[in-house]
């Protein structure tokens, strides 16, 4: 097991980079307690730490796309997507934009467009469906790039698939769970860095995951890296 404070940042990315970045690839992160919560008192931020947040900045810096459901938008207070000026600097020096896009996936589109994530340093995109609210879509479409793929719920492996078309096939999924359930269903999970939090968050949170049951997919643990926080943190990738 490697320890975190022994890895510069290089290190770490060579962690959780993928071999080819040219093959569509959806990485999931998500932070969980020991006892399952994805959050406490309704917030994932109040189970990180400054170890989780510098390996959540990390694999930021290696998405071409940040994927998230409106709902984390609007419970999690999501701030404009700018990464840091270091972070900026080696994505130039690797040849790939200096941020990644959101990306907002909706079906009732339930999202105002005065709300910050739309001053993001790259413009946003909203993925929907035929059946969203025409109205909200064309208050939308002044802020972000509006795609519409499905009819009345978005066809996520046509999200995928766009995404690659659009020259960014690195996807990172940063929740919610019933975005999470949704791309687990539709098996398109990649990879999942799951977060290990030292706190027993007890009753009354929901999983990293939600929705509909779906049949279980196995996946191999590629690394593990341990915080001097007691935070561990896992990377499991699918099996070829």
């Amino acid at each position: 097991m490697r320890q975190l404070d022994e890895l510069t940042d290089d290190d770490l990315i060579e962690v959780y980079q993928v071999a080819d970045r040219t093959v569509p690839h959806l990485r999931a992160n998500f932070v969980s307690s020991l006892d399952g919560a994805v959050e406490i008192d309704g917030k994932s931020k109040a189970l990180s730490s400054d170890s989780d947040s510098r390996v959540f900045s990390m694999i930021r810096r290696l998405a071409d796309v940040v994927l998230v459901g409106a709902g984390t938008i609007r419970d999690e207070g999501y701030t404009p997507l700018r990464l840091s000026a270091a972070s900026r600097s080696w994505r130039q020096a690797q040849g790939l934009a200096e941020n990644p896009t959101l990306a907002v996936v909706s079906g009732r589109l339930e999202l105002s467009p005065d709300n910050p994530i739309f001053q993001s340093a790259v413009r946003p995109l909203v993925i929907t469906h035929e059946a969203s609210p025409p109205d909200r879509r064309a208050a939308l479409a002044k802020v972000a790039d509006v795609l519409v793929l499905g009819g009345t719920e978005v066809e996520l492996p046509a999200l995928v698939k766009t995404l690659a078309e659009r020259g960014q096939p690195q996807i990172l999924c940063e929740g919610g769970p019933s975005l999470l359930g949704a791309l687990t269903a539709a098996d398109l999970v990649d990879e999942l860095c799951l977060s290990l939090a030292p706190v027993l968050a007890g009753p009354g949170s929901g999983r990293i995951t939600a929705g509909a049951p779906t049949a279980a997919r196995q996946l191999k643990l590629a690394t593990t890296v341990a915080g001097a926080d007691d935070y561990l943190f896992f990377r499991y990738l699918r099996e070829s």
